[in-house]
């Protein structure tokens, strides 16, 4: 398939696709012309590397997730470990949803007044506090 057969069939534009070539994602069996083409397998890739990202991979994690073939070689941990992280970021937006739900159905005067919305505040600024500190020391590992 050519590079345009198979943007169209991925949803995704050419751009992308040399793009993931580049970084190694991807590969292309050479051109015909000006135009790359790709095995029909490439799509499988394609889809691999888009359910990733929604997942929240980095490009070099889903890079690691294909045997120098381009088929799948899935690091089982690595999975389980994205999975971990998911369940804390869900279990940190349900708070947070909750506590928005109640100060914006509060019956305190003000926000300012409110025990629960200081306590959503609190802990808003204190994740990002670790957030920001994790970031400064890349040994350090995120919870």
């Amino acid at each position: 398939m050519d590079i345009a057969e198979v943007a169209k069939r991925a949803g995704v534009p050419a751009s992308t696709l040399r793009f993931y070539e580049e970084k190694g994602l991807i590969a292309s069996l050479g051109r015909q012309g000006e135009r790359r083409r790709f095995a029909p397998g490439v799509l499988d890739q394609l889809a691999l590397i888009a359910l990733g990202q929604s997942a929240g991979f980095t490009l070099d994690e889903i890079r690691s997730m294909f045997a120098a073939d381009g088929a799948p070689a899935i690091d089982r941990q690595l999975l389980l470990a994205k999975a971990e992280e998911l369940d804390g970021t869900i279990k940190r937006l349900r708070a947070m949803s909750r506590g928005l739900r109640h100060a914006a159905a509060c019956p305190a005067p003000s926000h300012a007044e409110c025990p629960t919305f200081q306590r959503l505040v609190k802990a808003a600024a204190s994740s990002a506090h670790a957030r920001k500190y994790n970031k400064a020391e890349p040994g350090r590992r995120r919870r």
